[in-house]
């Protein structure tokens, strides 16, 4: 019994010690660049920056078309204006409102 013990300590060390070597890794090549002409210009976002009164408005338009607003007062939280239809009738989304209502009860105060 008393040779037994070293014997599965040094199984136990061995098999840790084969563990522990770390294999050799080969660098990841770069991937290729895009094929020429898949990258839509007139699809980013063109962002513009004023300043009206003391509100910061960012307005983002594509091809030209405004679509949202940004207003950003001095004192309080951001607000979006959303163009969701593109007919000029626009709806105000709080930039903490994200379209989805989780039920939020009261269970237990202490």
């Amino acid at each position: 019994m008393r040779r037994l013990i070293p014997v599965l300590l040094f199984a136990v060390a061995l098999n840790v010690a084969a563990q522990t070597q770390t294999p050799k890794l080969e660098p990841i090549p770069e991937p290729p660049p895009p094929p020429a002409g898949s990258l839509n210009e007139s699809l980013e976002p063109q962002v513009t920056i004023t300043k009206r009164g003391e509100d910061k408005v960012e307005e983002f338009r594509i091809s030209g078309k405004l679509y949202m607003m940004k207003v950003t007062p001095p004192h309080g939280v951001s607000y979006y204006l959303i163009d969701n239809a593109g007919d000029g009738t626009w709806s105000r989304q709080d930039s903490r409102d994200s379209g989805l209502r989780v039920p939020m009860w009261v269970i237990g105060t202490f």
